[in-house]
């Protein structure tokens, strides 16, 4: 079992809804489905090219996926995101944008947001002390010779080599893409996600999401209000 600690809008909001269909997995139900062709792609191709994010679930990582600490228990990790939750306060992402990332495509803010950084970091500190340490597989897995030393120290010193000043927040919605169809694709996500393009994000809720068994899909175990306004809101 892995957790992880991701932001994502709740169950029915649009972008959700819109992203489900575009991967065809719905991590807050389970539920799966076929893709269909849509502007160049046919369903083959687009499957395959969201295979990564739909095992993932759409989310903007926080925390990345790690097990449990041997002297750990769920129920301790509930508590305490229970608690953390309440302490911290909604905000809003002024601006989403579509953005690549490499060959990667995803939403992402347009600018600095201090209130994400600000909740990415204490999300990181504030669980470390609930993530086994890496296994030597999982290091070697982030091929830590092709990492700067800033992120090789962050993966040594918190598992993942992206966070504090390395951080940068992203909604995945592809896996690597083949440079010839780069632009074929960004035009498709404008066209589907353009109610989203150019619009703020409003982020009232941090999510835990589950990975039962390795290269199992992640669902969303629980996602809580921050500042605790309503109950919790199991998946």
């Amino acid at each position: 079992m892995r957790y992880a600690f991701y932001i994502t809008p709740d169950e029915d909001h649009p972008l959700t809804l819109a992203a489900a269909r575009w991967l065809g997995a719905n991590p807050f139900t389970g539920e799966t489905g076929p893709l269909q062709a849509a502007g160049d792609f046919d369903a083959a191709e687009l499957a395959a090219l969201t295979a990564d994010p739909r095992r993932y679930g759409f989310h903007g990582t926080l925390k990345a996926p790690f097990p449990l600490a041997p002297v750990r228990n769920e129920a301790q990790l509930l508590a305490a995101f229970d608690s953390f939750a309440e302490e911290c306060t909604a905000f809003e992402i002024p601006e989403m944008v579509l953005g690549q990332l490499g060959p990667f495509f995803a939403l992402v803010p347009a600018g600095d947001c201090p209130a994400l950084q600000a909740l990415a970091d204490e999300t990181v500190r504030r669980f470390e002390p609930f993530r086994a340490p890496l296994s030597a597989a999982d290091f070697s897995r982030r091929k830590p010779e092709t990492l700067t030393d800033v992120h090789r120290g962050n993966l040594l010193s918190w598992g993942y080599p992206y966070v504090f000043e390395s951080f940068q927040f992203h909604m995945t919605l592809t896996g690597p893409v083949p440079a010839e169809r780069q632009a074929a694709m960004k035009t498709l996500l404008e066209q589907t996600f353009a109610p989203f393009i150019g619009k703020p994000l409003a982020v009232t809720s941090l999510a835990l999401f589950t990975e039962h068994a390795r290269g199992a899909p992640f669902t969303v175990h629980s996602l809580l209000p921050l500042g605790g306004t309503s109950k919790r809101k199991m998946a």
